[in-house]
């Protein structure tokens, strides 16, 4: 009979003194990561390309009738701020939704860019920057904002005053 507390049979070992494959086991895991890896970067590529053509522009004839001159000057309307895009981006505003005092403006549009059920739009006033305006003659007469929404509420890029009658 031995004595198994001298022969170290019990006796804890560090974990690099055992004999293991390491290697054979390391290739399979790091290939089977690498491969649902290579899967889900497939799959994201594949709803991308399956959503992608719902996300585009279509032209359902809406400005048929519009003046291409007139289209193209609303084309490259432009103010501090940047272009100013389209008159289709653009929202025609009444004398009453807009006001000026010493040389600024002030106008009046919708505090959200979306309507939530059918709701009628709360309207809030929104001072114009300088560098928003645009000082080139207003060839259609009205007065049009260019409204831009996001995370920190309403801001306006373009505004082209009218002539208030």
């Amino acid at each position: 009979m031995s004595n198994w507390i001298d022969s170290g049979g019990d006796e804890p070992r560090l974990y690099s003194a055992r004999p293991t494959n390491c290697k054979s086991e390391r290739r399979w895991i790091g290939s089977g990561t690498r491969w649902r890896s290579v899967t889900r970067l497939a799959c994201t590529v594949a709803l991308i390309g399956l959503a992608a053509p719902f996300g585009h522009a279509r032209d359902r004839g809406q400005f048929v009738n519009t003046n291409a001159d007139l289209k193209a000057w609303f084309d490259s309307l432009r103010s501090g701020k940047g272009p100013c895009c389209s008159d289709a981006d653009g929202s025609a505003l009444s004398d009453t939704d807009w006001e000026s005092k010493d040389g600024h403006y002030r106008v009046r549009v919708p505090r959200l860019g979306y309507v939530l059920d059918g709701q009628q739009q709360e309207l809030v006033w929104v001072d114009v920057p300088e560098e928003a305006v645009i000082s080139e003659p207003n060839r259609v007469g009205r007065t049009m904002v260019w409204p831009i929404y996001g995370y920190m509420g309403v801001t306006i890029r373009c505004f082209m005053p009218g002539s208030m009658t």
